[in-house]
């Protein structure tokens, strides 16, 4: 097995035991940690598996793309930012 192989199937079995937890986990809150590790390893698995330097630039936008959408829905789920009243 080649190192670019074994990077791969780390990467995939890290994100399906993720998944699983992500679908077995009943908290809400405890899901997102999760939901990052999935977008991790479906990044590193297009850079891997790509060979081309546009290849890093789709993962960087994909990684960059689902960190923004974890944030938001943190976010929302915390109530958003507070409003002072002065």
């Amino acid at each position: 097995m080649s190192p670019d192989e074994l990077a791969v199937t780390i990467c995939i079995v890290i994100a399906v035991y993720s998944a699983v937890r992500i679908a077995l986990e009943r908290n809400t809150l405890k899901k997102l940690p999760f939901l990052n590790v999935v977008s991790f390893a479906v990044t590193g698995v297009i850079a891997i598996i790509l060979p081309h330097p546009l290849t890093i630039l789709a993962a960087a936008a994909y990684f960059v793309g689902s960190t923004l959408e974890s944030n938001a829905i943190a976010s929302t789920i915390a109530g958003g930012p507070e409003e002072k009243d002065e």
